[in-house]
């Protein structure tokens, strides 16, 4: 695995949605040095361009927000830690709130670099998932013991996760083929 400080957000579809170009993102403005890293997890430096929004361990990419077709592509980076920092509050109420002021209901959550996950209560988890009407919020190739702790948090009436949503090669797809890929197995998910 290369240093943290190496690992930078998937760039391939950034001439398609850069979030602080997106007046509706709530990234909006920011700007990113090129070569100077400030935020870090734990005493690790990650690259500069990850976006910070509250949490001292995990960090994120808006990769991609169709106001159109209501979903988002979100890359994830570092420790997701409910328990000593609740992550989930300040990545709902960050992001994810803005997000759905804006119409986004389907949320693709990429977490190859998601190191580890402590669990603490759902309510924040139940909240989203509540206000998603008809969407939803799928998780992607996190690793086998993060998915672990998500099955043991009882996460999976909120989270689809595991399963056909591991291993799965999304950097070969555009947005819009991804999305609709996803889609397609969450409906396969939901039939009887």
């Amino acid at each position: 695995m290369p240093d943290m400080h190496e690992l930078e957000p998937f760039y391939n579809w950034r001439h398609l949605y850069v979030a602080a170009d997106d007046s509706r993102s709530p990234f909006h403005g920011r700007s990113y040095s090129e070569i100077y890293c400030s935020h870090a997890v734990y005493n690790y430096l990650i690259h500069p361009q990850w976006d910070e929004f509250g949490s001292a361990t995990l960090y994120l990419k808006i990769l991609q927000c169709d106001y159109n077709l209501q979903y988002a592509v979100i890359e994830l980076l570092g420790e997701w830690n409910d328990l000593l920092y609740n992550d989930i509050m300040f990545f709902y109420r960050n992001v994810i709130e803005d997000m759905l002021d804006q119409g986004i209901i389907h949320f693709i959550l990429i977490g190859e670099n998601i190191l580890n996950f402590h669990a603490d209560g759902d309510d924040y988890y139940q909240e989203w998932f509540d206000n998603l009407e008809d969407g939803w919020i799928v998780c992607l190739n996190f690793r086998d013991h993060v998915v672990d702790e998500f099955v043991r948090a009882r996460l999976d009436y909120y989270l689809a996760f595991g399963g056909k949503f591991d291993g799965f090669n999304w950097r070969a797809l555009e947005p819009e083929q991804l999305f609709e890929k996803i889609n397609e197995l969450v409906m396969k998910r939901l039939m009887p």
